[in-house]
């Protein structure tokens, strides 16, 4: 998540526009080494991060209570009624409507479940959606009129600075991703039809491991957040897990996890692939970037990125082992590709450019 939010602050700071960065979940500060609420901790790794990025002083953070960090009372105020734009990446300022000096873009990243929001009459989502003057979505096959009464959604992607990723290293021989369990403990429904998480996707390739052996997938599992992962039948199926708290907790180990791995390999949530949204990962864009391929369950996206090299897309077991046999076998051809569709598709310069565009239009 870090990487996510990131790569839009530091993408458009690089096209030259002048950013700053405003956070404002409603959410409590949530420490995942602790499992605890641990404020100061979080706000110490904010302060380092936006350092990072060249953007020190240039970042608020609102506690649960309304007590803000980061910019004086006084400057946050000049700054938000002098913006051209705020960009609310995947709901992030959960009271866009107080921040009324300038152009406001909601960005949707969890498509079909934001969907399901309002089309259920969410009217907390709703009104908050709704207090946008433009529209973007991850689905890239839901482009129209929204579940929302306010003008049409718009497409956009997972910007990715490739220069972030480009220095990547020898691999380890290891097909990897990294995922929840379960994000959510309720599954949705639209039209009938529930739209759950990893978990019962994942199920239904259990045995894959074995198919594709010696291949090896490894998966950086969080497996304690709302249902208990099995674990044990996953390592007796050829599984290989690791702790993502140890494996890919920050913002360098994260990226060398992808760097490390010879390509990815992942399904989606059920409710992706029930409402084929075109969604496509904005870790799996990371993995691109870094020329790894990804093999990856297909959520519509095959109808509107390039897939075959560099991206390959698979609907049921068989199609996956097969794969990532072709992945092995002709690694090199899909390395290059993977590196491609990352320039061509996902570049940050490429996507901001487009979002602020058509958001200010």
């Amino acid at each position: 998540m870090t990487w996510h939010h990131l790569q839009y602050a530091l993408g458009l700071a690089r096209l030259g526009h002048d950013v700053f960065y405003v956070e404002d979940t409603g959410a409590a500060p949530f420490s995942p080494l602790e499992r605890a609420v641990r404020p100061e901790a979080n706000l110490v790794y904010l302060d380092r991060v936006m350092a990072r990025a060249g953007l020190a002083d240039r970042w608020a953070y609102c506690h649960l209570q309304g007590e803000w960090r980061g910019l004086s009372d006084r400057r946050r105020a000049s700054v938000l009624s002098s913006a051209d734009l705020l960009v609310n990446v995947s709901g992030v300022l959960s009271r866009p409507e107080s921040y009324r000096g300038p152009r406001l873009a909601f960005v949707d990243t969890d498509p079909v479940f934001n969907r399901m929001k309002l089309a259920r009459g969410d009217r907390a989502f709703s009104e908050m959606v709704d207090a946008h003057d433009a529209h973007f979505t991850f689905g890239e096959r839901l482009v129209g009129a929204p579940d929302t009464g306010k003008g049409t959604w718009l497409t956009t992607r997972q910007p990715i600075v490739l220069s972030e990723w480009s220095a990547a290293g020898p691999p380890r021989d290891v097909f990897s991703t990294v995922m929840n369990w379960r994000s959510r403990k309720k599954t949705g429904v639209r039209e009938g039809r529930e739209h759950g998480e990893k978990d019962v996707e994942l199920l239904r390739f259990i045995d894959l491991p074995q198919l594709v052996a010696p291949a090896k997938i490894e998966l950086a599992l969080n497996h304690g957040k709302t249902d208990d992962a099995p674990v044990d039948l996953l390592l007796s199926k050829g599984w290989r897990i690791v702790d993502p708290y140890k494996a890919c907790l920050d913002l360098d180990s994260y990226r060398d996890y992808v760097q490390s791995s010879l390509a990815e390999w992942s399904v989606a949530k059920n409710g992706y692939v029930e409402g084929q949204p075109g969604w496509f990962s904005e870790r799996s864009a990371c993995y691109l970037a870094a020329g790894r391929p990804t093999v990856v369950q297909d959520t519509g996206f095959s109808s509107v990125l390039p897939v075959g090299e560099g991206i390959v897309a698979f609907r049921t077991v068989e199609e996956a082992a097969e794969a990532i046999r072709d992945v092995a076998t002709r690694y090199e051809r899909h390395s290059e590709a993977a590196r491609a569709i990352a320039r061509e598709y996902f570049d940050s310069d490429k996507v901001l450019s487009a979002l602020v565009e058509q958001a200010l239009r």
